[in-house]
């Protein structure tokens, strides 16, 4: 079990985080706070794997959370919820410890793999990645609102239908060869398929 705490002043935005990830038996949303220093006094009586915090709050914000987690030899993972797309502002949160970094329009499935990703250690920090995680794409969406795909699945089929192997696109995607295999599994399951020639033929079926 993943014990997860949220720092945001966005009341409603949070819940929803937290009716998200609730929704996945590994992950368990433990509090909610409206601000940085609330979440700082938290951690110092109990045990948290991952923390995902904004960067604009009150009292304290989300770099001086991550200044404070910096600090503790047992500190929890941090993964930077963020309204914005720009360089800067990724290279400053990951300069002060973030483990991971993600749009706040990105596609819900991205934030519950980056959890898993940040959690186990193998999270590639990759500022394109983040760019791509919430970049409009009108047929990968109407492809996946009638297979009920991720973005990123949608991605990772097209890529499928190209000729590349998991760690082709393991590498391409700076994911690891396990989260594809994962990705492709759930894939499989929504498509109704069981190979990769069954995949293919699906993509070449709706012209991807």
């Amino acid at each position: 079990m993943i014990r997860i705490v949220i720092a945001d002043d966005h009341t409603l935005f949070a819940k929803g985080i937290e009716g998200l990830l609730e929704e996945h038996d590994d992950l368990v949303v433990l509090e909610i706070f409206p601000n940085g220093q609330k979440l700082v006094d938290y951690l110092k009586t109990h045990d948290v794997d991952v923390v995902l915090t904004d960067l604009n709050m009150p009292v304290l914000d989300g770099f001086g959370v991550l200044s404070h987690i910096a600090l503790d030899p047992y500190r929890a993972k941090v993964i930077v919820l963020s309204m914005y797309d720009e360089e800067k502002i990724f290279k400053e949160a990951i300069q002060k410890g973030a483990d991971g970094f993600i749009l706040k329009d990105a596609d819900p499935d991205e934030l519950v793999y980056t959890i898993r990703e940040v959690y186990e250690g193998r999270h590639v920090l990759n500022f394109q990645r983040v760019v791509e995680q919430a970049q409009p794409n009108t047929f990968f969406d109407s492809f996946r609102d009638k297979y009920r795909l991720s973005r990123r699945e949608v991605q990772i089929v097209s890529m499928i239908k190209d000729g590349n192997t998991s760690k082709d696109i393991a590498d391409i995607l700076g994911l690891s060869p396990s989260t594809i295999e994962t990705h492709r599994k759930n894939i499989h399951q929504k498509l109704g398929v069981s190979t990769r020639v069954e995949l293919v033929n699906k993509a070449y079926e709706m012209k991807l």
